[in-house]
């Protein structure tokens, strides 16, 4: 029978640590061949639906794990239904009789091994020592990002930007009691590019900056924007950065950031350095002195969703956590 997995039952197996560990072996999976990602599959609007609906399979063979992500957009839910905007459920398998053998609630997941590629590129693009980190946004992304920080870099102090003054006030609060580390609000979004890493966690379709003004030495973590007509990062911060996507394939296919200049000639493909799994495995070097400024471009993978799944199921099956239920 499968295992039915709430959010709260998700959340109390999941910790960030665990995840970015299993992220990392599914990018080194994916560099080194063991891994099947198809490009997310998508039925949108136009072909009758109110809403966007995206299915996202992968298989690690390393990890022994299979699964398909569904997650659905429905901007009118939350007026007419009461429901979230974005919903997402994970089904995962049996590698070895394709049956489903767990299903799970897929938005905690998804927010945390989000937060957790941005984690394992710090590893490899960041600089060491004593970092600020300037975070774009205040959402739940946000808040995922900077509990990546945490785990792999030792903060120094965290410098946060939103639009929205109450949204950051909120932040601080909540972060600053959950982490017990010092966040101060930027008065003025340039105030964030004395941080030595930058997480762009927003909903801008429009660069957040001017390229010009990013000190050397630092590192990007790039993760709002996720479509082709879309960008957080201009064209002169994507010219002068060692430029890393988790996917090629990805970011040519849905990332503005890297896209855009490319449109522009400003760049060519060329300039897209390496993927993420291939710092992993050592194909390519990471960062290689204090000056390189570096981006790393999250558009999300579905590998990303089967590690972490596999992940949470193992940690409940061992925990007795979760409801068998017969279908």
């Amino acid at each position: 029978m499968p295992l039915l997995l709430t959010r709260d039952d998700v959340k109390s197996v999941l910790t960030m640590k665990d995840c970015i560990k299993a992220v990392e072996s599914a990018f080194a999976e994916l560099s080194n061949g063991t891994a099947a990602l198809p490009l997310r599959n998508n039925i949108s609007p136009k072909d009758g639906l109110p809403g966007l609906a995206l299915y996202m399979p992968a298989y690690l063979k390393g990890l022994n794990a299979l699964a398909c992500k569904v997650v659905t957009v429905y901007k009118d839910n939350p007026a007419k239904f009461n429901m979230p905007t974005t919903i997402g459920k994970v089904l995962l398998q049996d590698p070895s009789t394709g049956d489903v053998i767990c299903i799970m609630d897929g938005g905690y997941l998804t927010a945390v091994r989000t937060g957790a590629a941005s984690g394992v590129a710090n590893k490899y693009l960041a600089r060491k020592g004593k970092q600020v980190i300037g975070i774009y946004g205040t959402g739940v992304q946000a808040q995922m990002q900077l509990w990546a920080m945490k785990e792999t870099i030792e903060v120094e102090k965290v410098l946060v930007y939103d639009l929205i003054p109450d949204a950051c006030n909120n932040f601080v609060k909540l972060m600053s009691e959950m982490h017990g580390i010092k966040i101060e609000i930027a008065q003025h979004s340039d105030d964030l590019l004395q941080a030595d890493i930058i997480c762009t966690a927003t909903s801008s379709a429009t660069p957040l900056w001017d390229g010009k003004k990013l000190k050397p030495g630092t590192h990007i973590n790039n993760i709002g924007s996720h479509s082709p007509g879309a960008r957080e990062l201009d064209t002169e911060t994507v010219k002068r950065s060692k430029f890393v996507g988790d996917s090629r394939e990805a970011c040519f296919n849905e990332a503005g950031d890297i896209m855009i200049p490319v449109s522009e000639g400003a760049v060519t493909k060329e300039h897209f350095y390496a993927e993420l799994g291939d710092l992993i495995t050592g194909k390519k070097q990471g960062r290689t002195n204090n000056d390189e400024i570096t981006v790393f471009k999250s558009n999300g993978l579905a590998i990303q969703d089967v590690a972490t799944a596999k992940l949470i199921y193992d940690m409940a099956r061992e925990k007795g956590i979760g409801a068998d239920v017969k279908i």
